[in-house]
């Protein structure tokens, strides 16, 4: 790889009790559970070694404990964007997959089919994606050429930067396997585009869970 490339390894958060009971978080906070709290110890022993520049997270608490986990042993320090919350998901914030479906059964059928629908009254993946990524090359452009950043982030956000970087269709970007927790991404820009270098590395501790926003 050259050293010039730039890239970004984008981490989804270790569990949460919501993770392990199947509920939508979205943008709702909420903390890392015993096993969230240890996939991050262990995330962060995997990635130290990587030597990255910086660390941005997602100022929601689970992703903010796992950049501190991750920070503490790389020796930097954590900045916090919100650009890289997860999707806003509106009134399917809460909820299960079975009471979103009993109470928005058109909005479950459009997102079970690949569609970029609006849930909940919230954003759609490209209005993730955009302001994702955008917060991932702003982030790059200040660390320069082979420069390294760890985004710590959510699972339906890292899908949606994925797919940003790559500039691929957002109806084609279920094809990208869900992050588990504690999981991440690692993509390089390679002088004419991205490419997806690795998808869903890491070998967290006991249960993960791997849908997108939750």
């Amino acid at each position: 790889m050259s050293s010039r490339t730039r890239r970004v390894v984008l981490l989804r958060h270790g569990r949460t009790e919501w993770n392990a009971t199947g509920r939508f978080q979205g943008q709702l906070d909420s903390p890392l559970d015993l096993i969230g709290k240890a996939q991050a110890l262990g995330a962060a022993v995997a990635l130290a070694p990587m030597e990255p520049d910086a660390i941005v997270s997602s100022d929601l608490s689970r992703a903010v404990d796992t950049a501190g986990a991750v920070a503490a042993e790389a020796g930097l320090e954590v900045v916090l964007d919100p650009r890289l919350r997860e999707i806003d998901l509106g009134e399917w914030q809460g909820l299960t997959r079975a009471e979103a479906r009993g109470r928005f059964p058109e909005e479950y059928a459009d997102w079970q089919a690949g569609e970029d629908s609006r849930r909940g009254s919230g954003e759609t993946y490209a209005e993730v994606g955009a302001r994702s990524a955008a917060c991932v090359v702003e982030w790059l452009d200040r660390l320069g050429p082979g420069g390294l950043l760890v985004a710590i982030t959510h699972g339906g956000t890292a899908r949606a930067t994925i797919g940003t970087l790559l500039e691929l269709p957002p109806d084609t970007w279920w094809r990208l396997a869900p992050l588990g927790n504690c999981r991440w991404s690692l993509l390089g820009d390679i002088g004419r585009g991205w490419r997806l270098e690795e998808h869903n590395a890491g070998s967290p501790p006991e249960e993960e869970t791997g849908d997108d926003a939750r």
